[in-house]
C-alpha cells in the first residue's frame, strides 16, 4: 500500500505559496477559519457552516489522551472527575517557532474571548465544563488553544470515549448517552475521524468498526495504532509488511498510521522539559526497529508520531484551505439573507409608524385581496394549499368533527356507511372531474361545485307519505282543499327540512373552502419578488406580503378581516337560499317552470314508495344531463287525481305519487341553480367586496398597545441583524485579505 503525503501541490497555487511561506502562513490560515466559525456560530448561531474538523475517537485508555499530549507537545491533564469527559474538547494546537514557552487560552462560552490561563488553570476550567453536566452529556463544546514551538500545526476535536461496559443502570445510561454523541459527530460528513486502537490484530478494532458502518468506504477515516513498541517481537521480516497493510483485514485505501506514544512508569512524572525528547526518541525508536525488520519504503511512511504530525499539517491545511470558497460562499449567502432581512425590518418599522399604521394595514389588506383574485383565476405554479378531492373531504370533516358543528349533514344520505364509502362514490362511480389531481384556487373552487350538486341531488323526503297524512291534509271533506294545496302542505311539512339541511352543507363546504385559501394567497403574493412574471401584477403584492409575514397584528387583521368576509357571504348565502325555498314549497308550480324532468318511465310514475339508495344513485347522473319544462306534466297530473269521495284510495295514491315527483322536480331545479348562486352570491361578492372590507379595517385599543410593543421589538431586531451582518462582513473582509495576501506572495 503506498500513500502520497504530497498535500501541498494539490493546494490552490496562492494557498501553496502561502504555506511554503512559512509555519507563521499555516498557523494565520487555521487561526483564521477557526476564528470565522467561532464568531458565525457563536455569535449569529448559525450551526451548519462548511467547515471540516477532525475528531478523536476512541475507547478508553487506548492512548488518545495522550496522542492530544503529542500533539500539543506537553504534558497535562483535563480533570473530568470519576465520569470521565462528557463534551466535546476543541483543540485548537498553533505553533509559533522562536518562543520559549507555551501560552494557553480558554474561549468564554458567553462572550466568545479567547482568554489567556496558566495550564493549571486551564486542566481546571475543562474539568469543571465536564463536571457541571452531572451524568449526562452535551455537544456544546469547551474550547482550549496552545500556542507552542513544539505544538503541531492542526486542529482537534477530542470526543468522549466509547466505554465496555458500566457498574449500575445509571452509568449505563450515561455510556449509551456518550455513544450517541459520538456517533453524531461520527455521521457529520464534514468530519474527518481519526479512529485511535491499540496495535493488534484488525478484526478486533470495535471502533474501526463503527466507522466502518457510517464510512463503509473510509473516505473520511484515518486509522491510528498506538502503542506500536508493546508489538516489535510479533513482528519479523517474515510479517513484518503483511501486518502494516493489515493482514487483509484492512482496505487498501485506509490512511493507517502505527506509532508509540511518550510513555513512563507508573508512579514516575515526566519532567515537563523531557516530554518532546521522549517523543523525539519513541519515533525515532520506531523507525529503526521497522527498518531493521526490512519494512518496505512506502509503509515506513505511516510508521511513527513524526509520519503523522507531517502528515496531519498538511491534511488540515488542504482541508482549510480547500474550504476557503465554500465559507466564503456561505458568508456571501448570509449577507445577503441578513441584508434582505434588514431592508425589510427598517420598512416594517417605518410603516407600523402610529401615524401610518391603520393605511399600512389597510394597503396590506387590500393587496391580499387582489391577489385572491389572482389565485382564483388560476396560478399554474402555486403549489400550497393543493389537495386531491379524498384529502379535501376529510379535512372538511376533521374541522367540522372538531368544532362540534351539527346544524347541517355531513353525509348526503344514511346509506352511506362512512365519509370513505360517499368519497368512493364520488372517485369510482360518479367519478367527479380531478379528483385525483392534487388544485388550489379556481380548479379546486368548481370541484367543490361539482360535489355539493351531488350531494344536493341525494335529497329525498323524510318518511314515506301514508294515507292518513294524506287524508289529514285534504281535511273532513273531500271539497275542503283543492289536490294542489294538499301536495304543498305536505311538502312543506315533510321535504322542506331535509332540503335545507344539505343546503346548508353546500355553503359550508364553500366557505371552508375560501378559508383554506389564505396561506396560497399569502404564497403566491411571496413568489413574485424577483419572479420574472412579476412584471403582470402590482409590486406591491410582494411588498406588502413581507410586513403581513413578518407582523402578527397585521396578519391578524387581515385574516380576520377575510374570515368575516366568508362567514358574511355563508350568511347571506343561507338566507337567499332559505327564502327561496321557502317561495318554493309555498307555490312550487310557479317554481318549476323549466325544472329538470327526471325521465320517469309509466312503471315509476305508477310506484310511489320511496327510492333505494341504488336508485338514488343511478337517478342522479339521469337529472344531471336531462333539463326540460314539467309544468304541463305536473297540471296533467293534478287532473287525473279523482274529486270524488269513494275513489279516495285511488287519489290518495296518486297524491303520495304527485308529491314524490313534485320534489323530485324541486330537487333537481335547486341543484341546478346551486352552481348559479354559489357564483352569483357567494364568490363574486368575495371577489368584489373584499378590497372595501380591508379598507375598513379599524384598530382597537388593544391593537394600538400590540403594535407599539412590536415596535419597540422591531428595534430590537433590526439592531441585532446589523450586529450579525458586521460580523459577517467583517469575516469576508478577512477571508478575501487574505486570499489577496496569498495571491501577492505567489506573485512575488
Amino acid at each position: 500500500m503506498a500513500h502520497s503525503f504530497d498535500l501541498l501541490a494539490a493546494l490552490p497555487a496562492g494557498l501553496r505559496a502561502a504555506a511554503m511561506a512559512g509555519v507563521g502562513s499555516r498557523s494565520e490560515l487555521l487561526n483564521l477559519l477557526g476564528d470565522v466559525k467561532a464568531r458565525v456560530q457563536d455569535k449569529i448561531g448559525i450551526v451548519d457552516f462548511p467547515m471540516p474538523q477532525f475528531i478523536l475517537i476512541g475507547k478508553q485508555s487506548v492512548g488518545k489522551s495522550r496522542l492530544i499530549e503529542a500533539l500539543a507537545g506537553e504534558t497535562f491533564n483535563f480533570i473530568s472527575g470519576t465520569l470521565g469527559s462528557r463534551r466535546p474538547t476543541i483543540l485548537e494546537f498553533r505553533n509559533v517557532a522562536g518562543t520559549k514557552s507555551s501560552k494557553w487560552f480558554v474561549r468564554d462560552r458567553a462572550s466568545g474571548h479567547w482568554n489567556e490561563h496558566e495550564i493549571g488553570r486551564v486542566m481546571q476550567l475543562v474539568g469543571d465544563a465536564h463536571e457541571e453536566l452531572g451524568e449526562t452529556v452535551s455537544a456544546d463544546p469547551i474550547c482550549v488553544r496552545v500556542q507552542s514551538p513544539a505544538c503541531v500545526d492542526m486542529q482537534i476535536v477530542d470526543l468522549p470515549g466509547f466505554r465496555d461496559f458500566a457498574l449500575d443502570s445509571s452509568k449505563q445510561e450515561l455510556c449509551n448517552r456518550i455513544e450517541e454523541l459520538v456517533m453524531q459527530f461520527m455521521r457529520d460528513p464534514r468530519n474527518v475521524m481519526l479512529c485511535v486502537e491499540q496495535c493488534g490484530d484488525a478484526a478486533t478494532m470495535s471502533t474501526l468498526g463503527k466507522c466502518r458502518k457510517i464510512d463503509p468506504k473510509f473516505q473520511r477515516t484515518i486509522l491510528v495504532r498506538t502503542k506500536l513498541d508493546k508489538y516489535y517481537t510479533d513482528l519479523t521480516q517474515d510479517n513484518v509488511n503483511q501486518w502494516v497493510d493489515g493482514f487483509g483485514d484492512l482496505p487498501e485505501n485506509l490512511v493507517r498510521f502505527a506509532l508509540t506514544l511518550p510513555w513512563w512508569q507508573d508512579g514516575e512524572v515526566c519532567p515537563a522539559d523531557s516530554f518532546v525528547k521522549l517523543r523525539d526518541d519513541m519515533n525515532q525508536k520506531d523507525m529503526k526497529e521497522m527498518r531493521d525488520r526490512m519494512l518496505k519504503p512506502q509503509y515506513l511512511e505511516t510508521i511513527g508520531f513524526q509520519s503523522f504530525a507531517n502528515f496531519m499539517e498538511k491534511k488540515i491545511e488542504h482541508m482549510f484551505a480547500d474550504a476557503i470558497n465554500p465559507v466564503l460562499d456561505k458568508l456571501k449567502d448570509l449577507k445577503a439573507k441578513w441584508t434582505s432581512k434588514e431592508q425589510s425590518l427598517v420598512t416594517e418599522h417605518e410603516e407600523t409608524d402610529p401615524h401610518r399604521i391603520l393605511s399600512t394595514t389597510r394597503e396590506c389588506g387590500t393587496s391580499f385581496a387582489q391577489a385572491l383574485r389572482h389565485v382564483m383565476e388560476g396560478i399554474p405554479n402555486l403549489m400550497t394549499g393543493r389537495m386531491k378531492l379524498d384529502a379535501e373531504l376529510r379535512s372538511f370533516h376533521d374541522h367540522h368533527l372538531k368544532v362540534g358543528s351539527d346544524h347541517f349533514v355531513m353525509l348526503p344520505s344514511e346509506d352511506f356507511r362512512d365519509l370513505d364509502d360517499y368519497i368512493e362514490y364520488l372517485t369510482n362511480e360518479i367519478q367527479v372531474g380531478a379528483s385525483d389531481a392534487e388544485v388550489n384556487g379556481g380548479a379546486q373552487f368548481r370541484r367543490v361545485m361539482s360535489e355539493v350538486e351531488i350531494f344536493l341531488r341525494f335529497s329525498e323526503i323524510a318518511v314515506e307519505t301514508k294515507k292518513r297524512d294524506v287524508i289529514q291534509a285534504r281535511g273532513v271533506s273531500m271539497s275542503s282543499l283543492t289536490w294542489r294545496d294538499v301536495v304543498v302542505k305536505l311538502l312543506s311539512n315533510e321535504a322542506h327540512l331535509p332540503l335545507q339541511r344539505r343546503v346548508q352543507y353546500v355553503g359550508e363546504r364553500i366557505k371552508w373552502f375560501f378559508q383554506i385559501q389564505k396561506e396560497a394567497v399569502i404564497d403566491f403574493m411571496a413568489s413574485l419578488e424577483g419572479n420574472p412574471s412579476s412584471t403582470m401584477y402590482s409590486s406591491l403584492l410582494w411588498k406588502n406580503v413581507k410586513l403581513i409575514k413578518q407582523n402578527e397584528m397585521i396578519k391578524h387583521l387581515v385574516f380576520s378581516t377575510y374570515d368575516q368576509a366568508c362567514q358574511r357571504q355563508l350568511n347571506q348565502f343561507i338566507e337567499l337560499f332559505d327564502n327561496m325555498l321557502t317561495s318554493t314549497f309555498a307555490n312550487p308550480w310557479v317554481f318549476l317552470k323549466g325544472a329538470t324532468y327526471g325521465g320517469y318511465t309509466e312503471e315509476e310514475d305508477a310506484d310511489a314508495a320511496l327510492p333505494s339508495i341504488d336508485d338514488t344513485k343511478e337517478r342522479i347522473p339521469k337529472e344531471i344531463q336531462s333539463r326540460s319544462g314539467i309544468e304541463s306534466t305536473l297540471s296533467k297530473w293534478l287532473l287525473e287525481i279523482p274529486t270524488e269521495s269513494h275513489q279516495i284510495d285511488e287519489a290518495v295514491d296518486k297524491v303520495q305519487m304527485l308529491v314524490l315527483k313534485t320534489y323530485s322536480f324541486i330537487r333537481s331545479q335547486v341543484c341546478d341553480q346551486v352552481e348559479l348562486f354559489a357564483e352569483s352570491f357567494f364568490k363574486l361578492p368575495m371577489l368584489r367586496r373584499l378590497e372595501e372590507d380591508m379598507n375598513k379595517i379599524s384598530l382597537s385599543d388593544a391593537d394600538k398597545t400590540n403594535y407599539k410593543a412590536r415596535r419597540e421589538r422591531l428595534e430590537g431586531e433590526v439592531t441585532k441583524v446589523r450586529e450579525n451582518l458586521k460580523e459577517v462582513s467583517e469575516c469576508i473582509e478577512r477571508l478575501q485579505g487574505f486570499k489577496l495576501k496569498c495571491n501577492a506572495q505567489r506573485a512575488h
